[in-house]
């Protein structure tokens, strides 16, 4: 039938990189490991392992299954019979659209782009301006995960004393969370007309955002002592430091080697708060590690720069004119409320496609 192209080489080369048969090779030997009668001697490790085999099951699947509707695609168009033109031109709009998305997802394989992620927002510059435009970072962010379909849970918040927050950490669970999510790591900058200036002056508004990989706890890459941890349990509070908890459930630990503090104080119980920071506090000990062989890196090259608080990484403005740039990849869009609105993905396929 005229006019069909299933783009061969396009597909070719996203089959090359997903490399199914060391997929499959991979899976088999972690359904070797689970049917091991030592398998659940270490439940944490078992738990890991048992998650990835299922994740590469899922995907393995995923691909023979859209293998498959290839085939049928290429054997329909080569019927040549024109009533069926209507049905393969949806399949062939349908299946341009899954490699483009496969495309852009073969793009995630850094080591932790697969797994889910913990996203901070911390309120920088601006006093309650800067404080409310990280309850609208918290919202956009929100807002990108329901409509990529990830679960998102809120591990602990400080609000502002006025409007907003002062910080806010979530658990944004998902197949690439992270790997999408990485592309926002930075100070992200807001222009616009204060809503709590009397004089409705326009001000600028920083806030930071961190994205961090959840750690498994067996993980050999972070090796905390437990006696270099100092816990301290107290009430959780709301706005104005107002307890809204009768008992002593929230979690704050300090790693002293580093100085690290992390808190969890959502209303749940001690040990859950307890092994929540400790995700966090594994995430940051990671990105510590990962920024040391970096600089190091740099240093030895004479690219070294220091990073500074200013040097953002997104603008958006919303007064005198309506835009939001990236100035590391320099794609930007009028569409502000939509992006506000957690319309991202444009953001971080060009970060990704850029190589950043």
């Amino acid at each position: 039938m005229k006019g069909y192209k299933l783009r061969g080489k396009y597909c070719a080369s996203l089959w090359c990189v997903f490399d199914l048969p060391a997929k499959e090779s991979e899976l088999a030997e972690l359904e070797k490991e689970i049917n091991s009668k030592e398998f659940w001697n270490e439940p944490n490790h078992a738990q890991q392992v048992s998650k990835q085999a299922a994740g590469l099951r899922d995907e393995i699947q995923d691909w023979h299954g859209l293998e498959q509707r290839l085939k049928d695609a290429t054997e329909l168009a080569g019927l040549e019979d024109e009533s069926l033109r209507p049905e393969l031109e949806v399949e062939i709009a349908s299946l341009e659209s899954e490699l483009d998305k496969r495309s852009f997802t073969a793009m995630l394989s850094g080591p932790y782009d697969a797994e889910d992620a913990l996203l901070a927002i911390h309120a920088g510059a601006g006093g309650t301006d800067s404080q409310d435009w990280a309850s609208m970072l918290l919202r956009m962010y929100l807002r990108w995960a329901e409509k990529q379909g990830y679960k998102t849970d809120i591990w602990d918040m400080t609000e502002g004393e006025e409007a907003g927050i002062k910080s806010a950490t979530i658990a944004v669970d998902g197949k690439y969370a992270f790997g999408y999510l990485r592309s926002e790591k930075g100070v992200h900058r807001l222009v616009r007309l204060s809503p709590f200036d009397s004089a409705h002056r326009r001000h600028t508004s920083f806030a930071l955002v961190e994205v961090l990989p959840q750690i498994a706890f067996d993980s050999p890459e972070v090796q905390i002592d437990p006696a270099d941890l100092k816990v301290d349990v107290f009430r959780s509070s709301g706005a104005g430091g107002q307890n809204v908890q009768k008992n002593a459930t929230a979690i704050r630990i300090t790693h002293l080697p580093t100085g690290i503090v992390v808190t969890c104080q959502n209303e749940r119980s001690q040990t859950q708060n307890r092994e929540f920071a400790m995700r966090i506090l594994r995430g940051r000990l990671l990105e510590i590690q990962k920024a040391e062989k970096e600089v190091e890196i740099a240093v030895l090259r004479g690219e070294y720069t220091k990073a500074e608080w200013g040097s953002q990484i997104r603008s958006y403005v919303l007064h005198p004119y309506q835009m939001v740039k990236d100035h590391r990849t320099e794609y930007e869009t009028g569409n502000t409320q939509a992006v506000l609105d957690g319309d991202l993905n444009a953001f971080m396929d060009d970060y990704l496609r850029q190589g950043k």
